[in-house]
């Protein structure tokens, strides 16, 4: 019987589920991981951690993800490997029709991997979801959704201990789930405050991973454009001290004036955040692919940005971490910020 692993963790993962995934692994030998659109750090970071476990298992395994993802995330190792099905879709539809099983990380419905919706849906691949979103849809037979953790590679971490394989994780699949539980918790400033988060980190760091080189790779390998933009966005914010609340916005003209590239946004709503007193930061940006806005909402404390994203942007998250969207123009975007501010400011001025 195999160790398993860090016995400090608290065993959140059901053990049925653990069973459950362990008798998937002993017979599949095609394996495909996907994960949402625009992928982020924890998209990528989870879905890297458990390629690099299953090709030490033997597994024929690949990661699919709807589009390109920021270019301070390709260091990792594995990155270049990672499939993009709008670039390459017959050959990812041809991978995830004929997979034994599909992991689906770091989305709760299907909608999350938008065009691959149909592909994966139709596979008669075994499915497993590992998430840490709300209200979960039923379309996996296995299903580890824990909201209260915060990140999906964290979730890894712990569902590849709980089967017994920590000695199997390598420093590359170490490197790849420190990058996604750090930058799904703003560098370990938010949804951060279990303590065994920083016994999986020690646990981490002792498969050789450089932890400040990794932080070093993923905030300070910015462009000059990146910094530039920031500071034009910076003096076009709008706060709102009677709602402890900050807006800011990018619009597609922006963007361009400044030579964006996906990912040189990445940080920014949390910026306003440092500002004494303010306890929401919305940052609204014209997406530069389909006709909508995208919402990114930060909070302090115990306001719930989730909430207000839900009600207002057809969105969610977490309480201190959601998005959403919104399809309109700039301006009525900030005016239905401003509505959601006004009602919800009795819970933006409660003490805290």
């Amino acid at each position: 019987m195999k160790q398993q692993g860090p016995i400090m963790l608290s065993k959140i993962i059901d053990q049925a589920n653990i069973d459950h995934f362990a008798k998937w692994l002993t017979r599949a030998e095609k394996m495909v991981i996907v994960s949402h659109v625009s992928p982020d750090g924890d998209a990528i970071g989870s879905s890297l951690g458990l390629w690099h476990f299953l090709n030490s298992q033997d597994k024929t395994v690949n990661i699919i993800v709807p589009n390109a993802f920021p270019d301070f995330l390709k260091w990792m190792p594995g990155s270049k490997d990672i499939l993009l099905y709008d670039r390459y879709r017959d050959f990812a539809n041809k991978l995830i029709a004929e997979a034994d099983v599909i992991c689906c990380l770091d989305f709760n419905a299907l909608n999350r991997i938008d065009a691959m919706k149909e592909a994966v849906k139709a596979s008669p691949a075994r499915k497993i979801l590992i998430d840490h979103h709300l209200y979960p849809e039923d379309f996996c037979s296995i299903v580890i959704s824990h909201p209260n953790i915060s990140s999906t590679s964290e979730l890894i971490f712990r569902l590849i201990c709980r089967m017994g394989y920590f000695e199997d994780i390598t420093k590359e699949g170490a490197e790849c789930i420190y990058t996604g539980m750090m930058t799904d918790t703003g560098g370990f400033t938010y949804n951060s405050n279990n303590r065994e988060i920083y016994f999986i980190i020690s646990e981490l760091l002792s498969k050789g991973i450089d932890k400040d080189a990794i932080y070093r790779k993923v905030f300070n390998t910015y462009s000059e454009s990146r910094l530039r933009l920031m500071g034009y966005v910076l003096t076009q914010m709008k706060t709102y001290p009677e709602h402890r609340a900050a807006l800011i916005s990018l619009t597609e003209k922006e963007q361009n004036r400044f030579n964006y590239i996906r990912g040189d946004s990445e940080g920014f709503v949390n910026i306003p955040l440092s500002i004494k007193n303010v306890v929401l930061s919305c940052f609204l940006r014209e997406d530069t692919e389909k006709p909508m806005i995208k919402i990114s909402l930060r909070s302090v404390g115990s306001f719930p940005c989730n909430k207000l994203a839900a009600e207002f942007f057809n969105g969610g998250g977490h309480l201190n971490a959601s998005g959403g969207e919104f399809y309109g123009t700039m301006e009525e975007a900030r005016k239905v910020f401003e509505e959601a501010i006004e009602k919800y400011k009795p819970l933006l001025n409660a003490r805290r």
